[in-house]
């Protein structure tokens, strides 16, 4: 386990004992693995109670993870245990990351990916050009989905 990875998981535990004084509860802490992939930062498994972060995207962003990425995904597990199924960014999450965390309750980060970006294809439409995923591409070429232009509405079809 590299020295980064004990600060994510002594912030995680500080965030569940920070929120257990401030709502005077006993969460306890959650299981926290590296195995996050592609472009997510972090996600929160609610009913096992895990919280997984992106290893390379850690290490490409130490600052905002310990600062941003980890209160929020916490708040997403203590969300579920107060509230329940709710809407993932919805108020009762607003309200833990502002009101516990004292943090903006942003929904996305803005790292750059370029790094952990998959392959992608080039597709067109009437209007302009469009890059489609490896997945995307792929249920394209098993006549699984067809996708559409947002603004012309006319199908993408796979660049020559």
């Amino acid at each position: 386990m590299s020295s980064l990875q004990s600060q994510v998981i002594a912030k995680v535990e500080h965030c569940i004992l920070h929120a257990n004084q401030r709502l005077q509860k006993r969460f306890v802490i959650p299981t926290i693995n590296f195995t996050q992939r592609g472009r997510i930062a972090g996600s929160a498994r609610l009913q096992g109670w895990e919280v997984r972060f992106n290893p390379v995207l850690l290490e490409e962003n130490p600052q905002a993870f310990l600062d941003e990425v980890i209160p929020h995904e916490v708040a997403h597990l203590i969300t579920f245990k107060l509230f329940g199924r709710v809407r993932p960014h919805g108020k009762e999450w607003q309200t833990i990351m502002t009101q516990v965390f004292g943090i903006p309750a942003r929904t996305t980060h803005s790292f750059d990916v370029s790094s952990v970006q998959g392959k992608t294809f080039p597709y067109q439409c009437q209007c302009s050009q469009h890059q489609l995923t490896v997945r995307r591409h792929n249920k394209v070429a098993r006549g699984q989905a067809s996708y559409h232009c947002r603004q012309c509405r006319q199908p993408l079809t796979l660049c020559a």
